[in-house]
């Protein structure tokens, strides 16, 4: 009987929790016309929490238990405090315990200054849930200048999704897309309980039907090697070659160059974009 009323405790808490929140607050804009529901729909939490919403709804119902995991990354879809995190664990039956969160990644100085000395090669150096946390000056030519971009969004496959000059400069956009979600896929293995990646991936379900397609379909892929051709406005098409290099210091730190062969057309081209001036 206590079970049955912790169980209907847990459902009525994660009710009143969600009818708190607005899409907005969980980075999801507003639908046109009537809400049915106060706050965020069952449907809206389970797609945010990488999970099918019969699911969510069984929890919610208290019709099975979840797991720590699933229960802290609806704790933060639902921006839990401590204290509400803490009764919610409590009502499932669970310990409160929290995944120690890894120290935030910086890039030495020496890499630093590698990437800045190649000046006709682009080169980017990628960290954990494949933010971008480093990068040359071609590499911006190339793409877009990351600098612009909030640091908290300064990820390649939100990047890749949301930005429209990456959607036109891939000639297979597809493709390379669906292979960033399959290595983020990986990373997602890497750290099940991180908040940041939970939200990153919660946020492109809802804004992008593609990007929740693929994502559910589980397929994973490794930050390795392979050849991929852009479209460029300034310098035209570019073949190029790319490759994954470990930073000795941080396995999860991964310098991706991109190169052409001597001679090719894309090699000549990225000289010509890499001695063009910014504003050109």
């Amino acid at each position: 009987m206590a079970g049955d009323t912790k169980k209907n405790e847990l459902g009525v808490f994660l009710r009143n929790r969600r009818s708190q929140l607005r899409p907005e607050d969980v980075g999801r804009s507003e639908s046109k016309g009537a809400r049915r529901v106060t706050g965020l729909r069952r449907e809206e939490v389970a797609t945010l929490a990488s999970i099918s919403t019969d699911y969510y709804t069984r929890i919610e119902q208290g019709r099975i238990s979840a797991s720590a995991s699933v229960l802290g990354t609806i704790a933060e879809v639902l921006r839990l405090g401590e204290d509400q995190r803490r009764y919610l664990f409590s009502l499932a039956g669970k310990p409160s315990v929290r995944t120690p969160r890894p120290a935030k990644q910086r890039v030495r100085p020496q890499l630093q200054r590698l990437l800045d000395d190649l000046s006709a090669t682009p080169a980017v150096v990628m960290g954990r849930r494949m933010d971008l946390l480093a990068w040359n000056r071609l590499a911006t030519k190339m793409m877009l200048d990351f600098g612009q971009i909030p640091e908290k969004q300064r990820n390649y496959v939100r990047i890749l999704f949301t930005h429209p000059i990456m959607r036109s400069l891939y000639a297979d956009w597809e493709t390379v897309a669906k292979t960033a979600v399959a290595q983020l896929r990986m990373e997602a293995a890497k750290y099940p309980d991180d908040p940041r990646l939970t939200g990153l991936v919660g946020e492109l379900s809802v804004q992008d039907p593609q990007f929740a397609g693929w994502w559910a379909a589980q397929n994973v892929a490794s930050l390795s090697t392979g050849t991929k051709t852009l479209v460029h406005p300034r310098v035209g098409e570019l073949v190029l070659d790319w490759d994954t290099l470990v930073e000795a210091d941080d396995a999860e730190q991964q310098l991706v160059i991109w190169t052409a062969e001597p001679g090719s057309v894309t090699y000549d081209a990225l000289r010509r974009l890499a001695e063009q001036r910014t504003d050109a």
